[in-house]
């Protein structure tokens, strides 16, 4: 395994560390907002997971599994709507769950990858590049940018 693939990995799985340390707070840690009128920790932590799922069963499985990749464009808004509403409704113990079991079968499947099918050019199913490194690299500023805010909420930074 290359050095670049671990050192994204290993930063990829702070997000597992992040939740798994909140996942024991009590619900109005969660239903804070991280601040004044944006969304709550619970919504946050809904809306990273569904990215983590839609990513591991349209495109990370599909490559571990030498299989067509099924992402295409997601209408961003509607995507993000959905989030606060399934994050809203779901409980703590499955929004935690779900965030760590879907962030770990991602990395899992990653440190299988040969080099060679790691480095690879993947196409969607609208026919636009996929690269595993540059999936990494975008949300690895996504959940950086969302835990910070999150960690400003509570007093952690």
């Amino acid at each position: 395994m290359s050095n670049e693939k671990k050192e994204l990995l290993v930063k990829f799985n702070q997000w597992t560390k992040f939740v798994e340390n909140l996942k024991d707070e009590r619900d109005e840690i969660w239903n804070k907002p991280i601040a004044v009128g944006k969304w709550t920790i619970r919504e946050v932590v809904s809306h990273i997971m569904l990215w983590d799922q839609i990513f591991y069963e349209r495109a990370i499985d599909k490559i571990a599994n030498q299989v067509p990749l099924t992402l295409k464009h997601t209408n961003f808004d509607e995507f993000n709507e959905q989030a606060k509403q399934y994050g809203r409704t779901t409980s703590v113990k499955t929004l935690s769950e779900n965030s760590i079991f879907y962030r770990k079968k991602i990395i899992e499947q990653i440190e299988t990858l040969s080099d060679e099918n790691y480095n690879k050019v993947y196409t969607d199913k609208e026919g636009k590049a996929f690269h595993v490194t540059q999936y990494l690299k975008d949300f690895l500023w996504h959940d950086k940018h969302h835990m910070d805010q999150m960690k400003e909420c509570l007093g952690l930074k």
